[in-house]
């Protein structure tokens, strides 16, 4: 589902956010991300949705080439991806309905579609009574599940998840694990960079763990699945 061969990028010369990635993720897996504060999780994320483009490499995305795209295929890419931001990045200007519709308008569904397909994603994270509410009237936890719901709503091959958990209280963090565990069950493939070495171990799954931009481990989880550490 997504391989990297090697692949660098550097912002500055000489200064490379990540050096020679070379991993393979299967489609339906599980797999955290984890390491020190600048590391290069974020920067692998944002590869892999074209937000930044490698100095060098290849990346396959389902089998796709992702590093030949030319800015009219990325949303294309983008479609068939669920991107959950630590920042949320939410359309304040937008209803909480209007902010989960919108991939499901960009992906030309019709609109009875988009209606039943929203609401039942917010019934899920358990905003459904939120739905003509503004962003800033919602707390961060509320904001998180939020995002959550637009990125799951499109049913995605991958989902790409940037320190999801980070600020959120320990009640909202495993609303949030569960709603990513149902996704993966359904065959949605995860990648969720995270610092938190206590969720890990709650909720185990593959770990890599990055260092000064290269991996340092590739671990497999010591319980196989969810389901055993639940």
């Amino acid at each position: 589902m997504v391989q990297f061969f090697n692949v660098s990028k550097a912002y500055q010369r000489d200064l490379n956010a990540l050096s020679d990635i070379n991993l393979k993720v299967a489609k339906g897996e599980f797999v955290y991300l984890t390491g020190p504060s600048g590391a290069g999780k974020s920067t692998l994320l944002k590869l892999l949705y074209c937000a930044e483009r490698p100095t060098r490499g290849q990346i396959l995305v389902n089998g796709r080439n992702i590093t030949r795209f030319g800015s009219s295929r990325i949303p294309l890419l983008r479609r068939n991806l669920g991107i959950v931001f630590q920042d949320f990045k939410l359309l304040t200007r937008r209803t909480v309905y209007e902010n989960v519709s919108f991939p499901l308008e960009v992906q030309g569904r019709k609109r009875f579609e988009i209606s039943k397909k929203v609401y039942q994603t917010l019934k899920n994270v358990g905003l459904e009574h939120r739905l003509n509410h503004y962003p800033l009237q919602l707390s961060g936890g509320e904001q998180q599940r939020v995002a959550v719901a637009r990125a799951l709503v499109v049913d995605p091959l991958v989902l790409l998840a940037d320190e999801p958990t980070g600020n959120l209280d320990p009640e909202v963090t495993l609303d949030i694990m569960e709603l990513f565990k149902g996704a993966n069950a359904r065959g949605t493939t995860i990648l969720m960079a995270t610092h938190d070495r206590g969720l890990i171990h709650q909720f185990p799954r593959r770990v890599i763990t990055l260092e000064a931009g290269q991996i340092a481990t590739d671990d497999l989880p010591l319980v196989d699945g969810f389901a055993d550490s639940m």
